[in-house]
């Protein structure tokens, strides 16, 4: 199955956008760069959020970047996964950003492949907020495949 039909598999929907005050994604020669795209869920981890609210919003960063990377390619075919960040808004006694960041690589992951265009870097990080109060921010950045 293709990566575009893996990620419709997964509920994910691809509307066109509007374009806005930043490009949410733009192509640099065969690589897509996002922009930090943020969470629907506001809160912070460690005090009124649990680690899988924080699990799932990171999925919803992830389903907001395929969006953005789909209006600029047109397509999730024929790219790969280079790197991901997670920012993760989290008070300073909350230790598991990389498992709230779990849920950007494990949506990835179902959708590009664990042991192939899925695989990337990442980094996961505690922040003492984000914009609008958002509990997770995520970006990635894409290789465009010959």
């Amino acid at each position: 199955m293709s990566y575009q039909k893996n990620a419709e598999a997964q509920g994910i929907t691809f509307e066109k956008q509007t374009p806005g005050y930043l490009n949410l994604c733009i192509r640099s020669g065969d690589q897509l760069l996002t922009s930090g795209h943020v969470s629907d869920l506001k809160g912070k981890l460690g005090a009124d959020l649990s680690l899988d609210a924080g699990y799932q919003a990171a999925r919803n960063c992830v389903a907001k970047i395929l969006n953005s990377v789909w209006n600029v390619h047109g397509t999730l075919d024929n790219l790969r996964v280079i790197k991901v960040l997670g920012c993760v808004n989290s008070t300073q006694e909350f230790t598991d950003q990389h498992l709230v960041i779990n849920g950007a690589s494990d949506l990835l992951h179902v959708i590009f492949g664990k042991d192939g265009d899925g695989y990337h870097a990442r980094s996961a990080l505690g922040f003492a907020q984000l914009p609008t109060g958002a509990a997770v921010e995520v970006e990635a950045i894409f290789e465009i495949k010959k």
